[in-house]
């Protein structure tokens, strides 16, 4: 399976970024999953945990308040106006 090039950035920062198998993040209306090959789209982020599945299987989680979700060619951008690892 290809993976996923994730991106996550905040306002005043980029939060995280490499490769991943599956990215989870919550939208307003409900949780998504993002696999290798998913369809394009453009997402309004709601504030709750961003989950990364990396491609060495490592975990990565972020909380983000508000942003946008975006999927296009294997790569997912997270933008969101406030994010950090926990």
């Amino acid at each position: 399976m290809a993976d996923l090039t994730v991106t996550v950035v905040s306002a005043d920062e980029q939060v995280w970024s490499g490769q991943a198998t599956m990215v989870v993040a919550r939208t307003k209306v409900g949780e998504i999953g993002i696999l290798a090959g998913h369809q394009p789209l453009l997402g309004v982020l709601a504030a709750g945990e961003v989950r990364i599945t990396a491609s060495d299987g490592g975990r990565i989680v972020a909380n983000a308040e508000e942003g946008f979700i975006s999927v296009e060619n294997n790569t997912v951008t997270i933008a969101a106006r406030a994010a950090a690892l926990v």
